[in-house]
């Protein structure tokens, strides 16, 4: 499969998840439930990686990348918080609207920090999901 292929399935998860986290956050603390999900996706994780990787093949990685992963991991749990409590109090679709602008800050922090270069593709597309963001969290009446 390709990374296009990953990437969708990735968005149809992240939707499914929307849908299913905003009916699991109904009756408890936002915070709890984000503690109890997090659980699940570290069991599965971890017996994906028991199942597909050589027993011999796992090792501790460098120092350089556990620190990025790390801070990733705590970048992606601040997110999830932040996340779960956004669905407690508002709408799922625009939640998920708001929550994609993540992409545009994506671009932004791999043009700064990275160096990655930024085409006119970028400007417009990044352009494109602020302006679809507003409009579906747009509150008419």
């Amino acid at each position: 499969m390709t990374w296009v292929t990953w990437a969708i399935l990735s968005a149809l998860f992240a939707g499914i998840t929307a849908v299913l986290a905003k009916v699991g956050v109904e009756n408890v603390n936002s915070s709890l439930a984000t503690a109890i999900r997090t659980t699940v996706v570290l069991a599965i994780t971890w017996a994906i990686v028991f199942v597909s990787v050589p027993a011999g093949a796992i090792s501790l990685p460098g120092r350089r990348t556990l620190v990025f992963l790390g801070l990733s991991g705590l970048a992606t749990g601040l997110s999830w918080l932040c996340y779960f409590r956004a669905l407690q109090m508002g709408e799922v679709s625009r939640v998920a609207a708001v929550d994609k602008l993540s992409v545009v800050f994506a671009i932004l922090l791999a043009a700064i920090f990275l160096r990655e270069r930024l085409g006119w593709q970028h400007v417009v597309g990044g352009t494109l999901i602020v302006a679809g963001s507003l409009v579906l969290t747009w509150k008419s009446g």
